[in-house]
Parts: structure tokens; sequence; C-alpha cells
């Protein structure tokens, strides 16, 4: 009678040796769920895929997760945190985006899962987004208000310039400069421009200047490059190194078109960093120019003071005479007056009118007949000449008439002699 056989498949002697083949050789799970992992990311390479985010979730140790997915499937994906600081912002449920990943197994859980290692949104969506929320924190914290715009300083002595010492911008700042004047100083502060670190190299560069504490201006910026390039000069804790520099500052970061969060937040922004330089550094020649210019203006304001000067003091001088004729026919007139007055007083004009006066040889008037008595030598004064005469006698007027009157009456004519 044959040996029955259970049912069901028992493998070989040589199967036997094999790990998981039986009971006996039966292997961990986290050795499935590794030899997964690598069976899976040895046959697929790195490579770009398109779908929509959904689910999207930010841990607090700083991953990221979410889907990917279109009308037919999805694949659940990862984004580790170091992987996050090269994206701009996290993405929103419903973009469209490209992932840049390798497929693997989480041996953890056992899941299969698409590890991101880069994202683009279509379009500039999460470049867009990243600055958008930045600006808005900036500008909730007033680092974007105009009114904290510094003036730069007009002759500067020594000027910092952060940028990297490899860069064109460099080079063209120190040419421009000493173009325009060979005495301002500049001092390098090196620092990474774009790539992994970036941000961290520039805002240790600010705090090292500072430290110093020694230069009149800053220069901080780069030449042109893609929207990734520049990226650094986008970052949040540079633009806030910036803001609080204690000296006044200039960006200039890439080409004419390119603006950056550290343009708004500095004092001036520059086109391009040899434009930097031209804003910063006055040129000696224009300076002369400007100079002559101003002594030109000088010279012709003061050549028109002084002809509105002598202009004024001739019309002064016009009014004074006025006056001063007025102030002169005012007198003579009233110089006339009085002449008029006292002629009209004066006792030779009251001889002119017939009257006589009597006097004695000594020169004393006689105006009472007391004073006469026959035999008194007097003087007879008339209008036009002296009479010698002698007293004969003294006769008194009619009582009618009081003194004054007899004296107002008396005829000159009459005979005393």
């Amino acid at each position: 009678m044959a040996t029955g056989r259970a049912s069901g498949y028992r493998p070989t002697a040589a199967a036997d040796a094999s790990p998981g083949s039986s009971p006996e050789s039966a292997i961990a799970v986290q050795t499935l769920t590794t030899a997964a992992r690598d069976l899976i990311e040895g046959a697929f390479p790195a490579l770009w895929v398109r779908g929509e985010v959904s689910n999207f979730k930010a841990h607090r140790n700083g991953h990221w997760y979410f889907s990917l997915k279109d009308e037919q499937a999805q694949i659940n994906c990862v984004i580790w945190s170091s992987a996050t600081r090269r994206i701009p912002a996290p993405p929103d449920d419903g973009m469209q985006v490209s992932a840049l990943g390798q497929m693997t197994v989480w041996p953890v859980r056992g899941d299969l899962q698409f590890s991101v290692r880069a994202l683009e949104a279509a379009g500039d969506g999460l470049w867009r987004k990243a600055l958008e929320q930045t600006r808005a924190r900036l500008e909730k914290d007033g680092l974007l208000d105009p009114s904290r715009k510094r003036p730069l300083p007009t002759f500067p002595r020594r000027i910092a310039v952060i940028t990297s010492p490899d860069g064109a911008a460099m080079h063209d700042i120190i040419t421009v400069t000493r173009t325009r004047s060979a005495a301002v100083e500049l001092v390098i502060i090196p620092a990474k421009g774009q790539g992994e670190g970036a941000p961290e190299s520039l805002v240790a560069a600010l705090a090292q200047l500072g430290l110093w504490g020694g230069a009149d201006l800053l220069i901080i910026g780069r030449g042109g490059g893609s929207r990734e390039d520049l990226w650094a000069f986008n970052d949040e804790r540079v633009a806030r190194a910036l803001a609080a520099c204690a000296i006044p500052t200039v960006s200039a970061v890439g080409h004419e078109t390119d603006i950056s969060m550290c343009d708004l937040v500095a004092d001036v922004r520059a086109a391009t960093p040899s434009a930097a330089a031209e804003i910063a550094v006055p040129s000696r020649r224009e300076l002369v120019a400007r100079v002559d210019a101003l002594a030109k203006r000088l010279a012709t304001a003061a050549t028109r003071r002084e002809e509105r000067a002598v202009s004024a003091l001739n019309q002064v001088r016009k009014r004074l005479g006025l006056a001063a004729q007025r102030v002169v026919e005012r007198r003579y007139s009233q110089l006339e007056r009085l002449a008029g007055q006292l002629d009209a007083l004066s006792p030779l004009n009251t001889l002119a009118r017939g009257f006589a006066v009597a006097r004695t040889p000594g020169g004393a008037t006689l105006s009472s007949r007391e004073q006469f008595v026959p035999g008194t030598a007097f003087d007879l004064w008339l209008r036009d000449g002296i009479v010698a005469a002698t007293a004969n006698a003294v006769r008194a007027l009619p009582d009618s008439q009081n003194s004054a009157d007899r004296m107002r009456s008396a005829t000159p004519n009459t005979p005393l002699s």
C-alpha cells in the first residue's frame, strides 16, 4: 500500500535551506519589507511623477505627507524634513505638481510610498505662494513700511559688500567704485549667494557686519541667475537680518526685472550690482561739476541780489529826496507865514504906515508925555530917516480917548517944536 502524502506544497530538501521556504526558516517581517524596499528602489530609478496633491499634512517633526493622484490611481508620498528646506512652500490640496522622487517601501508599516526630493507646481505656484507668505509676515511686522527707509550717506568713507567672492557682482562693484571715487574703501564680507546653505551664510555675514560696526553703508546682492539661484535673497531669515542692519542698506539682487524680499526691506533697491555702486559712491567728476554749477548759481544769485539792493537803494534815495523836498517846502511855507506875521508886527512896518517914534539921543523910546518937558531934545524916527527935535510944549489928548487909543491915533506930522 502506497504511503499517502499530505495535501499542499512541501519544498524539497534544497528549498528547505532557503530563508522563508519553511516554517523553520521563516524570515522576519522587517526582513521582508526591507527586501521589498531594496527590490523596488532597485527597479525604479529617481523619476518625475505628475499628479494632483490631496490630503496634505505637515507633521510636527517637519515631514510632509500627502497623496499624489490622477483619475485612475494614487500613491502615498512623503517629503522628509531635510528635503523640505529646498522646496519654496508646502503645496496646497488640489494643486497640480510634478514631483521628483524614488519609489520605496516604508519598512515600519510596509507601505509603498513615493519619497519626494523636489517639487514643482504648475507655473510658479509654489514660488509665488512662498513669496506671498513671506511678504505677508514681513509686512505685518512693519518691515516693508516706506517710512522706515533711511537716506544713504552722501559721502561714505567705507562700504561693506556682502556677496560671493567668486561672483561677477563683486568685480562689477569694485570696478564702478574705483572709477567713481578712489577714496572710498570697500570691505568684502564673503557669503554664499546660492545653493544649499546660502541663507545661513548670508545671515552669518550680516551678523559679522553688525559685530564689526566699521562701515557707513552696506551693499548686499549678486548677479543675475535663475529663480532658484536668487532664492536665498527671498529667505525670510535673510530679509529680517537685513532689515535689522544698523547702517543704511542697498540691495542689488539679479537683474532689473528681479524683485526679492531683500529688495523690499532694504533702504534702497538697485537694479544691478553696478547700479548699486553708482548709487552708493558719489562720482568725483560729477561732484566737481556740481560744485562748479553751484558756484555759478551763487554768483548769479549774488549779482541779482546786488542789483535788487541797488534798485531798492535808488528807490529809497528817491523817496528820501521827495520827502526832504516836501519837508523843506513845508518849512519854507511856515517861514513865509512867520515872516509875514513878523513883518506885520515890525515897528518899521508901523513907521511905513505913517507913524513916528520918539527916542532919546541914547536910544531909549519915549512913549509917554510925562517923559517930555519943554526943551527936551529927542530924535524922531520916521520911515525914511531921523529928525533931531526939541520939545517946546506938551499937551494931553482929549479925555474921550484912552491912552492906547491916543497912541494909535497920534498923528506923526503933528509939530512938536
